[in-house]
């Protein structure tokens, strides 16, 4: 007859087994946001449009570029992201303008609390000019923006910084947030 210990590891390997098992099937998984071509293309397009004159302030100082004082300049843009939510998969099928939108060089202000089938928004950042008049790029989400979106309700938040270059934060079911999130072309 085996020993005592002997008996015991098989119940200790199922045991394992069983918790392991159970481990992998409750892992969360990261969140992701699923974004047509047609909207992609669409958000590209806001981008461009925002982006006009970056290449004309390049003799402004900071605060007069900042302020939107000198030359025309461009101008950040908030639209609000049209959707839904499976658990943590969003799905984006639009987007519209922010209500009462207030647009300067490095910020911008509006709201999509009265947005039907909003599920997040979209903003973005523009070029400015240095002192020798080269783009500065501000590629991705700034900490003030992480903040913002940390403080609200928004599920999912896309900054736009150039051609096809977004940057995305979700917040989950559980209300975690997760930066930098998945963004899957579809």
């Amino acid at each position: 007859m085996p020993s005592r210990s002997a008996r015991l590891v098989p119940w200790i390997a199922l045991v394992a087994t069983v918790i392991v098992a159970a481990a992998a099937r409750t892992r969360v998984h990261d969140p992701v946001i699923l974004v047509p071509a047609s909207v992609r293309d669409s958000l590209n397009s806001v981008w461009q449009r925002a982006n006009l004159h970056w290449n004309e302030i390049s003799d402004q100082n900071t605060l007069t570029q900042a302020l939107g004082t000198g030359k025309p300049t461009q101008k950040e843009y908030l639209g609000c992201l049209i959707g839904d939510a499976d658990a943590d998969t969003f799905h984006v099928i639009g987007w519209v303008p922010a209500h009462d939108m207030k647009r300067f060089q490095f910020a911008v202000t509006g709201s999509c609390d009265s947005v039907p089938g909003a599920i997040g928004t979209f903003h973005t950042h523009p070029y400015r000019a240095d002192s020798s008049g080269r783009a500065l790029k501000e590629p991705g989400l700034s900490a003030q923006d992480l903040m913002t979106f940390t403080t609200g309700t928004d599920r999912a938040l896309i900054v736009v910084w150039d051609v096809d270059s977004l940057d995305v934060a979700l917040r989950t079911a559980d209300g975690r947030v997760v930066h930098p999130a998945l963004l899957v072309p579809r």
